[in-house]
């Protein structure tokens, strides 16, 4: 069953056109990778998905309804949640307490959002830092916690804007790991990733968009051995020449 739905999705800004014509498709329990070069539209698509912006053509589906233009947080009360590439917790508070606010969509009860709080940390393997200032957070400890924000909100589809940026390779690992985790947990995951081995290691398909436009879809090992995927996006890091 399909969890997403994106049809002839298009946005544009002015004279500029950043997604154009798109369709994809997310299966419930998968992890889709979005990627392309910077530029491509990515963010734009997971802004439409996630209600920033509206589509200027095109028609998004989730679970099977179509939500459109719908506000994000009408679409976190659906099931819906996603991470920031640029990171902003709540930096004078505790890192508890910035996922206590996420948990607190499902419920009115401080004890029942803090256990919900606490069992996410757990998972994020945050708990050590729960009354930690989440302004003195690693930037890894951060991107973790922007994770554990979301996740509290209790999402059935979670997207993932480069959560592995800036990170070491210990890092990246161990983020693959909490990834994998969280799906295994029953969510599914739309990703936006520029690591080409988090994407490899990680996705059931990958789709790659240039200029707005998908040039590619498929499993990452065939999406890698692409000749468009190659000159638009790989180049020589799989030792294809550019001719």
């Amino acid at each position: 069953m399909n969890i997403l739905e994106i049809s002839n999705l298009t946005k544009h800004f002015g004279g500029l056109t950043a997604v154009n014509d798109l369709d994809l498709t997310i299966k419930k329990g998968e992890i889709l990778a979005l990627i392309g070069p910077n530029g491509a539209g990515k963010s734009t698509v997971f802004n439409c998905v996630a209600g920033v912006y509206a589509p200027s053509v095109g028609e998004i589906r989730f679970k099977g309804e179509v939500i459109s233009g719908q506000k994000p947080w009408n679409l976190s009360r659906r099931g819906l949640a996603r991470t920031f590439q640029i990171v902003k917790p709540f930096g004078p508070k505790t890192v508890l307490y910035n996922v206590m606010v996420g948990a607190f969509l499902r419920t009115n009860s401080t004890k029942v959002a803090r256990e919900k709080a606490e069992e996410i940390l757990t998972i994020l393997h945050l708990e050590h830092l729960r009354d930690r200032l989440a302004g003195n957070l690693t930037i890894a400890d951060r991107k973790r916690l922007e994770i554990a924000k979301a996740m509290a909100t209790d999402p059935e589809l979670l997207l993932l804007d480069e959560v592995m940026a800036g990170l070491r390779p210990t890092e990246i690992d161990e983020m693959i790991g909490i990834i994998r985790g969280v799906r295994d947990r029953g969510m599914t995951v739309f990703v936006i990733e520029h690591i080409m081995r988090a994407v490899m290691a990680l996705s059931d398909r990958v789709v790659v968009i240039q200029f707005g436009s998908k040039i590619a879809e498929g499993t990452p090992e065939a999406v890698t051995k692409d000749e468009n995927v190659i000159k638009a996006y790989l180049g020589g890091e799989y030792g294809v020449s550019g001719n």
